[in-house]
């Protein structure tokens, strides 16, 4: 099509060159010059091809400044989220060519070393459609989710907006879900797919990618059990996880925040360990647990939180999801940001970077993992969110916003803060608090 596009281009240049003629006698000439003329033909064949790469670099600016704003004004917010899966899960996206993470961002979590500590978090790709294009794009963790065991459409539609002037979006989807039967099967393609192509025993991890770590999100049914539900979470998808993700803060099912109380967090989490633990010999693996926690929750909550997560011996909490409060610093139209729904973008990070740093206060000297999401945008902010406590990072709707170079932008800034210290993402996590 591109090079259609530059010969339709090239005749026209030489159309207007060529006034005196007639359109009749000018087609020929036209056919001459140009697909008759291999210097001009291979001009274009490769004028053609070198663009091609170039839009299929993930440091091109031109995602950012052209084909994320062009989608964004011809579809819906939610159009656009689709839009974008299907361009990835069809081959049609960006990749990370020709950079290698430095060395400075290397870190080590539950057993494995990730090249870098900028992750995806959930939401983006909800049902494993687009994993390989995700980690192409340089991330070092790929959160997909949440997944609930039986299929449902979620809340009705209109239920995602942008707040462009905020760089932030209002989601309530409300776990719209393909659902463990099809999401499985997915996955366990992917996995034969690869065994066949490398051998079983180029399985190092379930992303299939040296230095990379894929986690699956659980969520429950509306109308689902609350351990039941997810209990089957980890029955079905352990075999294809890195990391399982218990996420109990979407502010869109109702009821669902209320399991991040003390007594009932505790039982769900050892429900969830106990199944995982049981599945230790079936899958000669011991899969790492999180639990996603909201933003909106004061002090006492967070460290009834922390307290729950000891006692259940999972392994880290992921802080945050999304907030249902509305900063007085919006400025998009009173119309749009009080959609009902779960607000996240620039305006939650100070709430987000709050409750992190209130978990870790409640977390030092033990071997939670915390893990730092919400308003991440930059390499400083990633920063940030690491001293504070954070073993790495997740991000959204910045990566929404700004398209795939994101990813790139912020391991580079991030690689020369930390460059600038003399210091290594190990050394900086939890500087803050020491």
């Amino acid at each position: 099509m591109l090079a259609r596009q530059v010969l339709r281009n090239s005749s026209r240049t030489l159309g207007r060159t060529f006034a005196t003629q007639s359109k009749q006698s000018a087609r020929p000439v036209l056919r001459s010059s140009i697909l008759g003329n291999p210097f001009y033909l291979g001009a274009t064949i490769i004028g053609g091809g070198l663009f091609t790469l170039y839009c299929f670099d993930v440091r091109s600016s031109i995602h950012e400044y052209v084909f994320c704003p062009i989608i964004r004004s011809l579809t819906s917010a939610e159009d656009g989220h689709t839009l974008g899966i299907w361009l990835m899960k069809n081959g049609l996206s960006p990749r990370e060519w020709f950079a290698n993470d430095d060395d400075v961002l290397k870190v080590n979590v539950f057993g494995k070393t990730l090249d870098n500590p900028v992750g995806l978090a959930a939401g983006l790709d909800k049902n494993g459609e687009a994993i390989d294009a995700l980690f192409g794009s340089g991330f070092g963790y790929v959160e997909i989710g949440s997944i609930t065991p039986l299929p449902q459409p979620g809340n009705p539609k209109p239920r995602f907006f942008r707040l462009p002037k905020d760089d932030a979006v209002i989601n309530r989807y409300g776990f719209n879900s393909d659902g463990h039967l099809e999401v499985v099967v997915r996955l366990k393609k992917r996995l034969e797919k690869y065994i066949r192509k490398n051998g079983e025993n180029s399985v190092k991890n379930l992303s299939l990618n040296d230095g990379k770590v894929l986690a699956i999100n659980l969520g429950k049914n509306k109308t689902g059990e609350e351990v039941e539900d997810y209990v089957k979470g980890v029955e079905n998808f352990n075999e294809f996880a890195d990391v399982l993700v218990i996420n109990v803060s979407s502010p869109n099912t109702p009821g669902l925040r209320n399991l991040q109380g003390e007594g009932k967090l505790t039982t769900l989490l050892k429900s969830v360990i106990s199944k995982r633990d049981a599945l230790v010999p079936v899958h000669n693996k011991t899969t790492p647990v999180l639990v996603k926690v909201a933003p909106d929750l004061d002090e006492s909550e967070i460290a009834s939180i922390v307290k729950s997560a000891k006692e259940s011996k999972i392994n880290g909490i992921i802080i945050s999801n999304t907030t249902i409060q509305r900063p007085d610093t919006l400025v998009s139209s009173p119309s749009v940001s009080s959609e009902v729904g779960g607000l996240s973008g620039k305006p939650l990070k100070p709430l987000s970077l709050k409750a992190l740093k209130t978990a870790a206060k409640y977390a030092k000297g033990s071997d939670l993992i915390l893990v730092g999401c919400g308003g991440i945008s930059s390499g400083k902010d990633a920063l940030g969110f690491g001293k504070a406590g954070a073993k790495y990072i997740e991000l959204y709707t910045a990566f929404a916003y700004k398209g795939p170079g994101l990813i790139a932008k912020i391991k580079d800034e991030l690689t020369e803060e930390l460059k600038k210290e003399g210091k290594t993402w190990e050394q900086i996590v939890g500087e803050d608090l020491k």
